[in-house]
């Protein structure tokens, strides 16, 4: 099963992260990863939640504005050029990453970081095969429990 990504539009003011941080704490719900991104007054905040449907339902009747879609989490070894492991494979098969960013929760032995990656939708499983195909452990599930 894909990783769910909630995507939040909020506005570009001191304090809004702050504020749904807050709210899934208080909800239980904690953060793995996230990436945030300004354009203009608006800021782009993709996050990957412990409980994405729960997430969804807290923020939703919050009113915030979001867009859900699935990203691919990936093991990716951390030393000098680890990050070419899923790089050159995507490369090669000409697969454009659209954004990437690390995951805040580690892997217990430490010789490895975890990386979100979104890519188009018709990529998606591709890039999973791909992966697979070069030895790249993909995370699924088991991402929400580390």
């Amino acid at each position: 099963m894909p990783l769910k990504e909630i995507d939040l539009n909020l506005e570009n003011r001191p304090g809004q992260l702050s504020v749904v941080s807050d709210l899934l704490g208080s909800n239980g719900i904690n953060i793995i990863a996230f990436y945030a991104s300004t354009k203009g007054e608006e800021v782009s905040f993709r996050l990957i939640v412990d409980s994405p449907d729960k997430a969804i339902l807290v923020l939703k009747a919050r009113g915030y504005k979001m867009n859900v879609g699935h990203v691919i989490a990936c093991e990716v070894p951390n030393h000098p050029g680890g990050l070419n492991s899923i790089l050159k494979p995507l490369k090669r098969e000409g697969i454009n990453i659209d954004y990437i960013y690390p995951c805040l929760s580690n892997l217990e032995s430490g010789r490895s970081a975890i990386l979100i990656v979104g890519v188009s939708q018709k990529d998606k499983e591709r890039t999973v095969s791909l992966f697979k195909e070069n030895w790249i452990r993909v995370l699924e599930e088991e991402l929400y429990r580390l």
